[in-house]
């Protein structure tokens, strides 16, 4: 029913995103493998927990590079909003994934805190810098994205952990080498693990919130309401929905009572100004609006069917 804003999203952007999450993958893989060997050789729980974070992390690419994928595919009969919420959604797994791992991470760290094992530490060291640059080379491709996208930001979360695990692996490394201190290798892992679980919390909030159609933070519903009942025409807007869709659609959908009974394209201008008015201040991007005049309803701004 209402007329939609611009939606002019450059698309060589979304490519240049998963190219990014694909170089990230395969740079990923690599590290993992290697570190698993290493780990295995050089008897390093830090360099295993590495790995395996690490594999958690392609297992997040690859979630994060699919949904990146989806995204584009367009809309159909079935699925009339295409597939707008795949990156949302695996915002959600991956946030979820980040506090699952920090756990496990927890508990190995405590175990090899009460029994702390030798090792051999050139190795850990050598793994634990060919990961710190692949991560860090992961970290630079996905750092601008992260910031206007809660799917690339859950990819970039988990590859800055993994760096800053493989730091704490590193820093491990040496002070066993130079001055035998074993248990170094878990207070850094436990540190680690607080962090993501500081993170991941956050973004899971963050993609529940969509996910449960609440209103956006930067939205006040009693103001758009007061706004717009303020048109000289309007009686009254009620039944309002405002939610996200995903992080570049908000949608608003209201009846409006009118005080007379107008005609359709004396409607199509009162829409047009409304539309203007909530994109403009509030960034409402889809705008459904039905029209009542004296129609027996419930007036309530929320109506809980």
């Amino acid at each position: 029913m209402g007329h939609h804003h611009g939606h002019n999203h450059s698309h060589d952007h979304g490519d240049l995103k998963g190219r990014n999450l694909f170089i990230s993958i395969l740079l990923n893989i690599i590290i993992t493998a290697a570190q698993v060997v290493g780990g295995l050789i050089s008897g390093s729980l830090a360099l295993l927990s590495d790995a395996l974070h690490n594999f958690s992390d392609v297992i997040s690419l690859i979630i994060s590079y699919i949904a990146n994928n989806l995204t584009k595919k367009k809309a159909s009969f079935q699925k009339t909003f295409g597939y707008k919420r795949a990156e949302i959604l695996a915002a959600f797994i991956n946030a979820a994934t980040l506090i699952v791992v920090a756990i496990l991470l927890i508990i190995e760290a405590v175990k090899r805190y009460q029994n702390p094992q030798e090792i051999e530490s050139n190795l850990v060291i050598w793994l634990s810098v060919v990961a710190i640059l692949g991560n860090g080379f992961s970290v630079l491709l996905l750092k601008k994205d992260a910031q206007a996208n809660m799917n690339m930001k859950s990819a970039y979360l988990h590859l800055l952990t993994d760096m800053m695990a493989s730091v704490a692996v590193l820093i491990g490394g040496l002070l066993m080498k130079y001055y035998q201190v074993y248990w170094v290798d878990s207070v850094l892992t436990f540190a680690i693990a607080l962090y993501l679980i500081w993170m991941g919390f956050d973004l899971l909030k963050d993609s529940t919130k969509v996910l449960m159609l609440f209103t956006p933070d930067t939205i006040p519903i009693k103001k758009i309401v007061e706004e717009i009942n303020a048109f000289k025409t309007v009686k009254s807007i009620h039944h309002v929905h405002v939610w996200q869709l995903n992080e570049d659609e908000v949608h608003l959908e209201a009846h409006i009572d009118f005080n007379k009974d107008i005609t359709l394209s004396q409607f199509d201008i009162i829409l047009h100004d409304i539309e203007d008015l909530v994109f403009k201040k509030y960034d409402i991007n889809h705008v459904n609006i039905q029209p009542e005049f004296g129609k027996d309803d419930a007036k309530d701004i929320i109506v809980q069917d």
